[in-house]
């Protein structure tokens, strides 16, 4: 037998918890001592606590952890929820970071207010190009809603380029277009290719227009950081005295696996104001 100090040891859990299991019927010790009231426990209760202790884990209440435990579930089963529990904090981890990733971007932004900005901007015009393409749509412009449907579309690009034996003859490029509901954006993955427009393809082959003027800078690391570079292009199209001519683009000049390593140039279509 176990004494419960021991028992909570072994269990990583604290007297206070056993104590309170054992209150509301959760975990009932194997022995009650009559005159101390010095609760024990057999080696073989661990079973039950480590069950309780992980559908606490799934966000289970101690009422439905009970009903869970009373209808004798299985190791498979718990191994289940346990799974499908992982995943959601894995996803929710994933968001958070993403989201605390953006949150520095705009503090960044903030303590940079009043200060030359690091960006060099400059105009320059661009030829037409023809790529092949896929379109998808993001809710916002976020990165963080941008961002996974880009690296899905260039995904399954990547998968129709191989299957259609087309080889991409330039860097990647992404542009974005507002879907007409103010919300919504339509997100273009593109390489550019020297195939016929009118083959029959998993994705489309459309030609890009020439741009005359494009103002453009410079961004270096991971897109989920782009915000500060947008905003200094966008600052200095305005303070020179141009305004936007058409949807922005993203051509990756470098993508090592380091995101850090990371150059892509924006590019924003201007015409003087």
């Amino acid at each position: 037998m176990l004494s419960i100090g021991d028992f909570a040891r072994a269990g990583r859990v604290s007297v206070r918890m056993l104590r309170h299991y054992d209150a509301i019927g959760l975990l009932v010790p194997a022995r009650v001592d009559a005159s101390t009231g010095y609760r024990s426990y057999t080696a073989g209760q661990l079973a039950l606590l480590n069950r309780i202790v992980a559908l606490k884990e799934l966000g289970l209440t101690l009422a439905q952890v009970q009903q869970v435990v009373e209808s004798a579930v299985t190791v498979d089963e718990i191994r289940g929820m346990l799974t499908l529990r992982r995943a959601e904090l894995e996803t929710r981890i994933q968001e958070d970071t993403a989201r605390l990733a953006h949150v520095q971007a705009r503090l960044r932004i903030i303590e940079s207010e009043g200060q030359m900005s690091a960006y060099e901007v400059m105009i320059k015009s661009v030829p037409a190009l023809r790529v092949a393409e896929l379109t998808g749509i993001a809710k916002t412009m976020d990165p963080s809603s941008i961002g996974p449907v880009v690296r899905g579309l260039y995904e399954r690009l990547c998968t129709g380029l191989d299957r259609a034996g087309i080889a991409a003859i330039g860097p990647a490029l992404a542009y974005y277009e507002n879907a007409g509901d103010d919300e919504n954006v339509v997100v273009h993955a593109a390489l550019p290719v020297d195939a016929d427009p009118e083959g029959d393809y998993e994705f489309a082959v459309v030609e890009l227009q020439a741009e005359a003027q494009v103002a453009s800078l410079l961004h270096k690391g991971s897109m989920d950081n782009c915000l500060p570079a947008y905003q200094a292009l966008a600052q200095w199209i305005d303070a020179a005295g141009y305004r936007n001519a058409g949807p922005s683009r993203e051509v990756t000049l470098a993508c090592p696996e380091d995101v850090d390593g990371w150059v892509t140039e924006l590019q924003e279509p201007v015409a003087k104001a």
